[in-house]
């Protein structure tokens, strides 16, 4: 019988050593995208969060997710926000905007942003031909200064999560929204919403959403949930139709893939440090704390504060807490 062939120990090494880096870069690419979550502020302590102002040549809006690429942290907006025209320009096959790399001052930061993406730009540069994405495709990321990582928490207030990247709405689902426009004034009592998806449209692009107080001016970029805290989408519009006060929010999951499709970014949703909960009142504080008018010192009576709304919309029929 034939002895067995003896190996060399130098290329026995080599061959460990070729399996042991492999090993580790597969460990890498299957590492979560979050993988900076050990280092995110505590969510009390945070100042830049979903949720906060963000602040460009182009106007006001509310930041909506917070997101990792490589050793970048990105806090998303609505690309509308950045624009350049009319209020009423939102084709973002055509419409206007400020070019990548235009600051955005973020609240509770020390250091502004800078404007790495553009939906409007990317979709532009490509010539897209897709009228629903040139329609609902609305979303921008903010690369946020190193110097400002240890101020930033991706938990969504008031509601916790995301848990995960969501994809669907069915009608008649409750969905959650955390709008801070500086038309609340400040009041965290206005900030939280809940309300209910009337489901897909766009070819799954947007989500027409109801909630008891409508987004107002602002809010836009803001925020949306689903039933399960999965980050579903971004406030893009305030709609007129199929009725007065409904939300027109785009899909996150189309658009986050498009931006890593068709530039350089690897950009993944950070989940939330703290639970889910979408079992309190969507009113942002305990009310005991409230802080009305400066007012921290009265307790505020519930039924001032709670209500629901009942509605048939489309052969969906629900209640809205509020």
């Amino acid at each position: 019988m034939n002895d067995p062939i003896a190996v060399p120990r130098t290329r026995r090494g080599t061959i460990l050593a070729a399996v042991a880096m492999a090993t580790a870069l597969a460990a890498s690419l299957l590492a979560p995208a979050t993988a900076q979550a050990s280092s995110w502020a505590a969510a009390p302590d945070a100042t830049v969060r979903p949720g906060v102002q963000l602040v460009s040549d182009s106007g006001q809006c509310t930041a909506n997710f917070v997101f990792t690429d490589g050793a970048d942290v990105l806090i998303g907006s609505a690309a509308h926000c950045t624009g350049l025209g009319a209020a009423t320009d939102t084709n973002g096959c055509d419409a206007g905007s400020l070019p990548l790399g235009s600051r955005v001052d973020i609240e509770g930061a020390d250091h502004p942003g800078t404007l790495v993406y553009s939906s409007w730009l990317t979709m532009q540069q490509r010539g897209e031909q897709d009228a629903n994405a040139c329609a609902y495709n609305d979303f921008a990321l903010v690369r946020i200064d190193a110097r400002d990582h240890d101020k930033v928490n991706p938990t969504v207030p008031h509601w916790g999560g995301p848990v995960a990247l969501g994809s669907t709405t069915s009608a008649g689902e409750e969905v959650y929204s955390y709008g801070n426009s500086s038309l609340r004034l400040g009041l965290d009592l206005l900030k939280p919403k809940s309300g209910v998806s009337l489901g897909q449209s766009g070819g799954g692009w947007t989500h027409t959403v109801y909630t008891a107080t409508p987004g107002v001016p602002g809010d836009s970029g803001s925020a949306f949930l689903d039933s399960q805290g999965r980050a579903v989408g971004t406030l893009s519009t305030l709609a007129l139709a199929p009725f007065t006060g409904s939300n027109g929010v785009s899909d996150l999951n189309n658009q986050l893939a498009y931006a890593n499709r068709h530039t350089s970014l690897s950009a993944q949703l950070a989940v939330g440090t703290e639970p889910f909960d979408s079992s309190q009142l969507p009113l942002g504080v305990a009310l005991s704390d409230a802080d009305v008018a400066g007012d921290t010192d009265e307790d505020l009576d519930l039924p001032l504060l709670s209500g629901e709304i009942s509605y048939a919309i489309l052969g969906t029929s629900g209640t809205i807490r509020f």
